[in-house]
């Protein structure tokens, strides 16, 4: 069972990382900060459509700042759908702006509405952390799906990750007669593979979506991180391996006796020859993110220090005890893509 140790810290951004976002236009101008929300000067609780209380609640502002702020965040999602197209803009209107109170970042949640068909969609402003933003490139690069984010001084905005809250499809989808589950565990392999190799930690059922896509004959499934506050901090190898946590048992089990030890380790080869194509596609970029990473103190000494002790005796390779940095822990890490494609033992 993985257990995280104690609240992380929370990194700044620093310089060098900004420099890396400004020259690939993640870090923008935008006319709403984080500190700005903070001035709400009413909530109420939000309750789900079962009356029950979603620990997030919505928030109100004085009536003479309301016009303004609903304006600053309609061009922020123009911003982010449309690089700034502000004519997508005169169909929306800015139906909520929630905070989660539960959480240790506190996001404002915001819900966009169109108003000619009622389609809606979601964006969140959060105080930005490098780690986070860290979790978000590599998932970008890395991930089989893109993550669109932006940074303003010390504002973050992330778009909204479409999917089903594993905790939620764990206590409601297991037992749908259409669950596929053969497809769905396969899918959690591949998922534990790239959380381990890009060592994104904390991907608990709380912390990822199930995304359904209908197929022309069954149901297809994607895994999708939505929290990266964990990217390369743990000390501990288990914090990086989804499967090592009790949240996400009901998931592992359905796999016993679906799958045996080869269809696992097929699953696993077939992300790291994916992951493998999608460094060689963006290794310069990806080399850049490192090289910003290395300078960075995202983690405290002692968890690279253990965590390079612990991937050294799983990998065989001695390289991992030289590491310094979490960024040259994860180079080491995507490097053996390459250098050992075919280690599928236990992990």
């Amino acid at each position: 069972m993985a257990l995280i140790s104690k609240k992380k810290i929370a990194y700044p951004i620093s310089a060098h990382l900004r420099s890396y976002l400004k020259k690939y236009r993640k870090d923008k101008y935008l006319p709403i900060t984080y500190q700005d929300l903070l001035r709400y000067n009413n909530s109420i609780p939000l309750y789900d459509s079962k009356g029950v209380d979603t620990l997030w609640e919505t928030v109100f502002f004085p009536q003479d700042e309301m016009q303004e702020i609903h304006f600053a965040l309609k061009t922020i999602y123009a911003i982010m759908q449309s690089g700034g197209d502000v004519s997508v803009m005169k169909h929306l209107f800015v139906d909520r702006i929630d905070l989660c109170i539960y959480g240790n970042t506190k996001p404002f949640r915001i819900r966009m509405v169109n108003k000619i068909n009622d389609n809606f969609d979601y964006f969140y402003i959060k105080h930005a952390d490098a780690s986070r933003v860290y979790g978000l490139e590599l998932e970008d690069l890395l991930a089989p799906n893109r993550m669109r984010f932006l940074i303003n001084a010390e504002t973050l905005i992330e778009e909204h990750v479409v999917g089903i809250p594993g905790e939620q499809f764990i206590r409601t989808r297991l037992e749908d007669l259409d669950l596929n589950k053969i497809r769905l565990t396969k899918e959690f392999v591949k998922f534990n593979e790239r959380c381990f190799v890009r060592l994104l930690g904390d991907m608990h059922s709380s912390n990822f979506v199930i995304d359904i896509t209908p197929d022309f004959e069954e149901i297809s499934y994607r895994l999708r991180a939505i929290d990266f506050d964990q990217q390369s901090y743990e000390g501990r190898k288990s914090i990086y391996l989804p499967k090592y946590f009790k949240e996400n048992n009901p998931i592992i089990n359905l796999g016993f006796g679906l799958m045996t030890p080869e269809t696992v380790q097929q699953y696993q080869r077939e992300e790291r020859s994916l992951m493998a194509n999608r460094v060689k596609s963006s290794q310069g970029q990806i080399n850049e993110l490192i090289a910003t990473m290395k300078m960075d103190p995202i983690a405290p000494t002692e968890n690279i220090k253990s965590l390079g002790k612990e991937l050294a005796a799983f990998y065989e390779d001695r390289d991992f005890l030289k590491c310094s940095s979490m960024g040259s822990l994860i180079e080491r890490s995507l490097l053996m893509l390459f250098i050992k494609p075919d280690l599928y033992k236990e992990r």
